[in-house]
Formats: C-alpha cells, sequence, structure tokens
C-alpha cells in the first residue's frame, strides 16, 4: 500500500472520528441534556454514526478537494522539493534590505 493511500485512509478515519464524535454529542446534548445516561446515550449514537461517517468522507473527500481547490483558483498538486530552486546568491544581494 503507498504511502499516499495510508495517509488518505488515516486522515479519513480521524476526520470521521472528530466529526461524528462532535456532531452526535452536540446533538445528543441538544436533544436530552446532561441527563444521567448521557455518555451511554451519546456513545451509542456515535457507534451508529461513524460507520456512516467514514463512509462519506472516504466517497466525497477527493470531489469536495478539487472543488475547494477550483474555488481558490491554485492547483492540488504543490511544487516538489526538487522543482523548487533556492534563490541564487546574486538574487539574494540584489533585494532590498
Amino acid at each position: 500500500m503507498s504511502n499516499a493511500l495510508k495517509q488518505r485512509l488515516l486522515s479519513s478515519i480521524l476526520m470521521s472520528m472528530l466529526l461524528s464524535g462532535l456532531m452526535t454529542a452536540w446533538v445528543t446534548w441538544l436533544n436530552l441534556g446532561f441527563v444521567g445516561d448521557f455518555l451511554s446515550r451519546w456513545l451509542h449514537a456515535y457507534l451508529l454514526s461513524w460507520p456512516a461517517a467514514f463512509t462519506i468522507v472516504v466517497l466525497l473527500a477527493p470531489g469536495v478537494q478539487r472543488l475547494s481547490w477550483r474555488m481558490v483558483g491554485g492547483s492540488p498538486v504543490s511544487p516538489s522539493p526538487a522543482r523548487v530552486s533556492a534563490p541564487t546568491a546574486g538574487a539574494q544581494a540584489s533585494r532590498p534590505q
């Protein structure tokens, strides 16, 4: 498995866990308040929602990333260190101080 694929899966797992956890906690609190069994109700909602959140992130994140790059007018491909050249000594000397 390539590092890019590992990074994408790990990022999807972490983002879906975080978002699902925070959203289910928020909605559980809005609906019930901090009742005695809040934690068990939140955990139940979280365990039901996380698989859906993970699936949605895996399927939709690449398209959302492409759309956001188009909206800002950039490119999702950053220059590699080999293509970025360091300023030459002459360029550094001609910069105003």
